[in-house]
């Protein structure tokens, strides 16, 4: 533990479903120490159950946290909530604005109780502008931030991402901007700050250059499968085993050696095709030849033949083919951690991988209220009679 780049920075999640929580499991797997708060009998809603237990997903995304119970729709379990927050470094939370307003985890009312806290509020909207008091998910998100207007095939209705993108990106922004502020905090002595991230602003970073184009030219950016409107070739392919390819040879150079792995070297030099500008104009006619020549190949032979003349190549992986493929595991990228229902439990590794000091899995998610004891008698000075009663009222 002492090892790990953020120890000695402890973290309070008050939050539910999934970029905030999410943010602290980062923050926990480099080594800060995460208290999760959930709601007594019932638990977090990624614990999967209606009874408290543990599913997969919640020993994944819960690791490295202890989980302390407390209703925060009680005054009492409020109470609780500023008495813990002057002993934390960062408070994670999102809820609505609306709902943090009534239960006093507003900036306003958390920033007095401690001044070198960094808070984190990642709410649908932020914490200002019009729609700030609109809940969200990442569907809503992906909504609103344009994603999934330009996600599907131009000729059918948009479609979501397959996995929760935008709550992953939002997660990643969010331990980006804690470390961002604890750095700031503790060498320039700036204090603690308050972090607002709308869950959309994710996925509206990811937009590329779509608002400066329709700024400059009008366009507004469709649907294109899995084209890109400005890079061809750059598309996925069936090979001859059913199975798809995707494969990116759309820079002058790259284009050049798919060209000759095709038998036609010549089409690097048609005026069609030579230059990326060209290409984009002649998409669909090449895109014929190129799936054409891919249906000659078995998916593994043709990502060989591509990979091995330096084109970027990949089969469409599904969660089989990664389980069993040998880059995950001898990269580290998915580990394999032993866990008290489940046994031995393959998940995704901290990351990103840092050389000196890489984030560690020091347990999976815990059980419901299983650090009760150990934070309200240690940062509180509750002792056991106190949470008899606390335990007896619902509180925690």
């Amino acid at each position: 533990m002492a090892t790990l780049p953020l120890a000695g920075i402890r973290v309070l999640d008050l939050s539910t479903v999934l970029a905030a929580p999410v943010t602290a499991t980062f923050l926990g797997d480099f080594g800060a120490e995460v208290i999760k708060v959930e709601e007594p009998g019932r638990g977090d809603f990624t614990r999967g159950t209606a009874s408290g237990g543990r599913s997969p997903y919640w020993a994944q995304e819960a690791r490295n946290k202890k989980s302390v119970t407390l209703d925060l729709r009680t005054e009492r379990g409020r109470g609780l909530v500023r008495g813990l927050v002057p002993h934390f470094d960062v408070v994670i939370t999102n809820y609505r604005p609306p709902t943090l307003r009534a239960w006093g985890l507003d900036p306003e009312s958390l920033r007095p109780l401690a001044p070198d806290t960094v808070l984190v509020y990642v709410t649908g909207y932020g914490l200002t502008g019009p729609y700030s008091d609109r809940g969200s998910f990442d569907r809503i998100a992906s909504a609103f931030a344009g994603l999934t207007y330009v996600t599907g095939d131009g000729d059918r209705p948009p479609v979501r991402s397959g996995y929760s993108t935008i709550d992953y990106m939002a997660a990643y922004l969010g331990a980006f901007s804690v470390v961002t502020a604890l750095y700031h905090r503790d060498t320039a002595g700036g204090g603690g700050q308050v972090i607002d991230l709308a869950l959309y602003e994710a996925g509206f970073r990811a937009s590329e250059d779509a608002l400066a184009s329709y700024a400059t030219t009008g366009r507004i950016r469709e649907r294109l499968g899995n084209r890109n409107p400005q890079i061809v070739p750059a598309s996925d392919f069936t090979a001859s085993d059913g199975r798809r390819v995707s494969l990116h040879a759309g820079t002058d150079p790259l284009f050049r050696r798919l060209a000759a792995l095709m038998g036609t070297p010549e089409l690097a030099d048609a005026p069609a095709y030579a230059t990326r500008a060209a290409r984009a104009e002649h998409a669909d006619e090449l895109y014929e030849k190129i799936a054409a020549w891919v249906t000659t190949y078995t998916a593994d032979d043709l990502t060989k033949l591509l990979s091995d003349a330096g084109i970027p190549a990949s089969p469409l992986m599904n969660i089989a083919d990664i389980a069993a493929d040998p880059h995950y595991r001898e990269r580290g990228t998915l580990v394999t951690v032993d866990d008290p229902d489940f046994g031995e439990l393959p998940m995704v590794a901290p990351l990103p991988r840092l050389s000196g000091t890489p984030g560690s899995i020091r347990s999976t998610g815990p059980a419901l209220g299983a650090h009760n004891a150990e934070v309200y008698q240690d940062l509180l000075g509750l002792s056991t009679d106190d949470l008899a009663v606390l335990g007896a009222d619902g509180v925690i």
